[in-house]
């Protein structure tokens, strides 16, 4: 992996009360280093991770913007890694009685060093630390470091569920909502900017990608809730453990599936009670969904804050909207019959709707009812492209 632009001595040297302050997201307050604004509180984790984290070829790191999916993820990966000592059908799997939080531990919330060290390998760790300021010892050589699975997530989703997250500490005296937005879209969050944080980790799964595709995998949320079976299979291979023929016989995917399922872990009695950091086991859940913020964000405010991302991504080959792959899927899953009733090509015809999509946004349908009103033998399929591509609508085989 390339080397961060920050180096372990430098990190060690920082005088936290120097740096710029912003209070306006009580009850954090936010210190900007390196281009993002980090919790106050956690800066001393992340100084020691520098000095005293020492990484091992065999760990399996997670790392994510914060409300991007993190706690999921942290289930998911604990349950697929350990699937052997703890069966996932088992009553006493560890996920049944503690939070994802307390299996899979901070690299940053270990101020003294000595948590992570005493783990037995391989170690699933997590952080929120942008990948330009991670420890050196996991970006600077080959190998060495193990491996990354970064998650992203919409930015108007993960704004909605930070401020959701706050507000069940604070109840009134949270900032608002538009508070919360304004400082969002100036990228004064946590962690934040959130659109430089992923780009980060993107960059560093692009460089890879043909080189070395076993040290960063790059998870969209809203692709996990479409499929997470198969997004299961797709970490447990990277993270050296892919389901055997027997496993999947049985059903062991899907069982992992299950139990770290958003219902299934806001009911266990260890998310009922305890702790982390001052903030209740209960705050970590709320609904677990792609596209709520519809329903807490103006459509101008929507649009403002997907220009301020999509600007600052020109460039990066990273997009929030539905890729072209991701595309293809929606056809695979909802429409290859149809395709194939009229003698079409998959591939092609995808590939082509596509293309038309893109050049088409300006007749965007804004509702299912749009997409009804609109269908016909002519333009059925560019039409239904636009939709899924710009307006991420689920179509299901009931159109058709």
């Amino acid at each position: 992996m390339a080397a961060s632009p920050h180096d372990d001595d430098d990190m060690s040297e920082i005088v936290i009360s120097s740096l710029p302050l912003e209070t306006r997201w009580p009850p954090f307050l936010l210190r900007q280093y390196g281009g993002f604004w980090m919790p106050e509180s956690f800066l001393p984790g992340v100084a020691a991770a520098h000095t005293r984290f020492k990484p091992r070829p065999s760990d399996v790191l997670l790392a994510s913007f914060p409300k991007s999916g993190t706690t999921w993820l942290k289930a998911l990966a604990f349950a697929t890694l350990n699937r052997v000592k703890h069966p996932p059908r088992h009553p006493d799997h560890p996920l049944r009685r503690c939070n994802p939080h307390d299996c899979v531990k901070y690299l940053e919330w270990d101020d003294h060093g000595d948590v992570l060290e005493a783990l037995p390998s391989p170690r699933v760790l997590a952080t929120h630390i942008p990948y330009t300021l991670l420890p050196a010892r996991i970006t600077a050589v080959e190998g060495s470091g193990g491996r990354i699975v970064y998650i992203c997530r919409d930015p108007k989703d993960a704004l909605v569920s930070l401020w959701f997250f706050i507000k069940k500490k604070l109840a009134d005296e949270a900032n608002t909502m538009e508070e919360a937005f304004e400082l969002f879209c100036d990228g004064r969050t946590f962690y934040g900017p959130q659109w430089h944080h992923v780009v980060g980790y993107w960059e560093q799964c692009s460089r890879n990608r043909r080189r070395r595709p076993e040290e960063v995998l790059f998870l969209r949320y809203e692709d996990m809730l479409r499929d997470p079976v198969g997004n299961v299979r797709k970490l447990a291979e990277f993270m050296g453990c892919a389901f055997s023929g027997d496993e999947e016989a049985a059903g062991v995917v899907q069982d992992i599936v299950a139990i770290c399922s958003m219902d299934t872990l806001k009911n266990m009695e260890g998310n009922k009670s305890g702790s982390q950091r001052n903030f209740r086991n209960e705050t970590f859940y709320r609904k677990g969904v792609a596209g709520d913020w519809s329903n807490h964000l103006t459509p101008a405010m929507a649009e403002r804050l997907d220009k301020i991302a999509e600007d600052a991504l020109r460039g990066s080959g990273f997009t929030f909207a539905a890729g072209r792959q991701a595309v293809i899927n929606e056809y695979w899953t909802s429409g290859r019959s149809v395709l194939a009733c009229k003698g079409m090509d998959p591939h092609k015809r995808a590939w082509d709707l596509m293309a038309e999509a893109e050049q088409s946004r300006a007749t965007m349908p804004k509702s299912e009812e749009d997409i009804d009103d609109n269908i016909d033998d002519e333009n059925e399929w560019p039409f239904l492209a636009t939709a899924m591509f710009e307006s991420k609508i689920e179509v299901d085989d009931a159109v058709y």
